[in-house]
């Protein structure tokens, strides 16, 4: 038995994609093609791979014998893609999809876009802002930036950062208070009750334990509109707010108030490992990889001062 790597290719697709549909438009096959040439694979194979559901497909036992062998393949021609890559001049181009929540994709992504832009005009960026975490091993992504470090074994955390959390207003707000503010004395700004769990920077479950807020949205503008407009504060990690510039573009100031004990929060980037090597993807992780340490050394460098 001889399998062709264009065809492992095809199937590893359709796993990714999670149906025949998803992935012929993902590779501009038409579906019957793609239908057609997974047939000829498994009968290659001499078992079926692939079982057809109204809600798409899932792994046969013998499909899922077949996919750490394909995954592994697909590593290698992403390595034998990159090292043919860096042996020419030309830059890596294309379009690199980075999952993010709101405030992430706001407050951090949206502002490293342009200097990613202006590094490499080749690349663009889309960010995929949302409350739910997009399946890096279906394709929904290529990059994702999240608040919970993955616990699926086929996920790469590529690099990390962690910040406490500090409350922040707007300088009308905070004038109102002559003396530093105690948590109970705030009215807090936060995500809708019904977020059980908005994977967001200011998290929910954070900010309930400090005091119930007194004002809250499922938008993460519309909640900095509120703080920006005095409603009240928000709790917000403090080198991630300042790598936004947010202190300056939304007028917003610290507050000196007592949380008790110190909240964190890390944020991580995340990638599939089959991804790791793509050129384009590569080239976004590892600028996303230098932010990150200048963000950890400037937090170093408050610390010690």
């Amino acid at each position: 038995m001889k399998l062709r790597w264009d065809d492992l290719a095809l199937f590893l697709a359709v796993y990714e994609q999670g149906s025949l549909s998803g992935a012929a438009r993902l590779l501009k096959l038409g579906q019957p093609t793609l239908s057609r040439r997974i047939a000829e694979l498994e009968s290659t194979v001499g078992e079926a791979l692939l079982l057809r559901q109204s809600q798409g497909i899932s792994l046969t036992a013998a499909g899922q014998k077949l996919l750490p062998a394909a995954q592994r393949m697909a590593e290698w021609a992403n390595e034998a893609e990159l090292s043919i890559t860096q042996q020419t001049t030309h830059q890596p181009e294309g379009n690199v999809r980075i999952a993010a929540p709101p405030s992430i994709a706001y407050e951090v992504l949206a502002p490293m876009a342009a200097k990613i832009r202006q590094a490499y005009p080749h690349i663009q960026i889309t960010a995929l802002s949302g409350l739910d975490t997009l399946n890096l091993a279906r394709g929904e992504a290529d990059l994702s930036l999240r608040t919970r470090k993955p616990t699926d074994a086929d996920l790469m955390c590529v690099d990390e950062v962690t910040s406490a959390m500090r409350v922040y207003c707007s300088k009308a707000y905070a004038a109102q208070f002559k003396t530093p503010p105690a948590r109970a004395d705030l009215n807090w700004i936060g995500w809708a009750a019904s977020l059980d769990n908005p994977c967001s920077i200011g998290e929910s479950n954070q900010l309930a334990q400090i005091a119930k807020p007194a004002f809250t949205s499922d938008d993460y503008l519309v909640q900095m509109a509120a703080c920006k407009a005095g409603v009240g504060a928000m709790l917000l990690p403090q080198i991630l707010h300042r790598q936004s510039g947010l202190g300056e573009l939304h007028e917003l100031v610290e507050l000196d108030v007592d949380l008790g004990e110190t909240v964190m929060v890390s944020l991580y980037l995340v990638c599939h490992k089959r991804h790791r090597y793509l050129p384009k993807v590569q080239l976004v992780m590892d600028f996303i990889g230098r932010e990150f340490e200048s963000l950890r050394l400037e937090n170093l460098s408050d610390n010690s001062g």
